[in-house]
């Protein structure tokens, strides 16, 4: 309701783990460092502990966005299981091949081991993340500490990094537990921010959602810290109430007296004066309910697998403008404005509702036109497509890179069993906070907070790429790439394209790239790379591509 009244592109203050939003403090490099050194040494764990709501899903999600293109990750985070699902679910993640129906732990672990071996042998790593490690069962933690006897004669086979509450370090430190206790070789807390560093943080968020100034006054942060004790999630539930408050009160800046009511009515006023450790009783409990919504999977996509490596996100291209109202199209069944949300959980467990690979790939060719296309043994989604004249982009990101993508997507999410669902992402709603997902040609809306608790960033969609050439467009280019260039941006900016036009790019044009790039948040460098071309081709009239929301035909438009 405030972002556009503050000069806001989206909220700067939602609790979902954005990495785009990471604020790179000492702790936070620190912890990074952790998890590097946890990627790149041969042996040992590595332990991250922290309270509720100071970011270890954040940066876990950080993490997955730069990993090297030689590790392979499992990341475990449902850990309420058995030593026999636990070993199952980390070859599941590493899409190791194993008998379905065994009850055998030795067979998981002699394939698990053959795969390692192998990975090994090609030079890869491979790391195992377990969240919310601190619900482990102790005979789980002993089959994890026996995983790492996987090795060879000079390298251990498999790094292991455990992410937990305070709980963690006191379950290690029991007399049982010491075996395991020994290997861990970096150990590191991540805690709450300091006055100053709340100050960054609050002005770093608003600068990411496009604030050209910041919209507190130095007192008003300085209470915020006293306020949430510096923890970051307590910090984005004042904020966003401030916000919304001073909105109301129509006040151009946030004081720290408004800072003060809206902490107050969102139950967290209660407790500035506390000392630190009766804060922390009063965080754990208040904040719990939100910190376990807020858990979600983040699966590996074996059904999607795309065949080659997929391009990473770069952090710098952020979401484009704020979404219109989003295009429906299509010959499928969907719910009405006013009609309830549908219950997300409730379709997960329902065997008849589809959410299987073969069916969200159908529902995604569709949406490009490409009428019923059916998957076929040894051939994958994208190298269909491929065929089709589309590629594939297989990364992991937030709801901001597919505003960004402005493409439907395919989605996996990971219900409270551990099955996983492939389902297409149809339409997306910035303003209202809601998405349709597909599901078999009936869509249904839900609240992205919904969908967050199923979904851990992992997407699948397709682009067209250009006839003519697959490398980058910049100042020297010649060509009819160049021309078409030309007439885009003509479209975009409103303006008849000229009869006659130059196939050379020169810096004219490198600036009029960059005032577009500019325009939709990308990294302003006047080279014409696959972000920027994919959102150029949204204003082709000669070839427009499905997407989840309508943009303006121009920017008068």
């Amino acid at each position: 309701m405030y972002t556009s009244y503050f000069g806001l592109k989206e909220n700067p203050f939602s609790i979902a783990p954005d990495p785009q939003y990471l604020y790179l403090g000492r702790r936070d490099r620190e912890a990074l460092a952790h998890f590097q050194y946890g990627i790149s040494v041969s042996g040992g764990f590595v332990q991250l502990t922290g309270e509720v709501g100071t970011g270890k899903t954040m940066l876990i999600r950080a993490l997955l966005e730069e990993l090297p293109d030689n590790v392979d990750v499992a990341l475990v985070l449902n850990p309420v299981m058995t030593v026999l699902e636990f070993v199952a679910a980390v070859c599941d993640e590493l899409r190791v091949d194993y008998p379905k129906d065994t009850t055998s732990l030795k067979v998981l672990v002699d394939a698990l081991n053959q795969f390692l071996l192998a990975n090994h042998a090609r030079g890869r790593r491979t790391v195992l993340i377990m969240d919310e490690a601190q619900n482990l069962d102790r005979k789980v933690l002993e089959q994890v500490r026996l995983l790492t006897n996987l090795e060879t004669s000079k390298h251990k086979l498999l790094q292991i990094i455990l992410v937990g509450q305070q709980e963690l370090t006191a379950k290690l430190a029991r007399h049982d537990m010491r075996q395991l206790a020994q290997r861990i070789t970096a150990r590191y807390c991540l805690g709450n921010l300091g006055r100053s560093e709340t100050r960054e943080y609050i002005a770093h968020r608003c600068q990411v959602a496009g604030a050209d100034r910041i919209p507190f006054t130095r007192t008003a942060m300085n209470a915020v810290y006293r306020l949430s004790r510096g923890n970051p999630r307590l910090i984005n539930i004042i904020c966003d109430r401030a916000l919304l408050a001073a909105y109301s009160r129509t006040e151009p800046v946030v004081a720290a007296t408004t800072v003060r009511r809206a902490a107050a009515e969102a139950g967290r006023g209660a407790g500035a004066g506390r000392p630190r450790w009766q804060w922390s009783l009063a965080l754990g409990a208040g904040v719990l309910v939100i910190g376990l919504g807020l858990l979600a999977s983040w699966p590996r996509f074996s059904a999607f697998h795309a065949g080659r490596p997929a391009p990473a996100t770069a952090k710098a291209e952020k979401a484009a403008a704020p979404a219109a109202q989003a295009e429906l199209a299509g010959p499928v069944k969907s719910v009405a404005a006013g009609e309830r949300h549908a219950d997300l959980a409730k379709l997960l467990a329902d065997p008849k509702v589809p959410t299987d690979t073969q069916t969200a790939f159908r529902g995604l060719f569709a949406r490009w036109g490409l009428g019923e296309v059916t998957l076929v043994e040894g051939r994958t989604g994208c190298e269909i497509a491929e065929d089709m004249g589309l590629a594939c982009i297989l990364s992991t990101g937030t709801w901001n890179h597919l505003r960004n993508y402005n493409r439907p997507a395919l989605i996996e999410l990971r219900d409270g069993e551990g099955q996983r669902h492939h389902v297409l992402l149809s339409a997306l709603d910035a303003q209202a906070g809601t998405v349709e997902l597909d599901f078999g040609g009936e869509r249904r809306r839900f609240n992205m907070n919904e969908v967050d608790q199923y979904w851990y960033g992992k997407y699948l969609l397709f682009w067209r790429p250009p006839a003519s050439r697959a490398d980058a467009l910049h100042r020297g280019t010649k060509g009819e790439s160049v021309v078409w260039l030309r007439d885009v941006l003509a479209r975009y900016q409103g303006a008849e394209a000229p009869s006659t036009r130059s196939d050379l790019f020169d810096s004219g044009l490198e600036d009029q790239v960059k005032a577009f790039q500019r325009d939709h948040r990308l990294i302003a460098d006047g080279i014409v790379g696959q972000f920027t071309l994919m959102q150029l081709k949204n204003y082709d009239s000669r070839q427009t591509p499905p997407t989840l929301w309508q943009l303006a035909q121009s920017r008068k438009g």
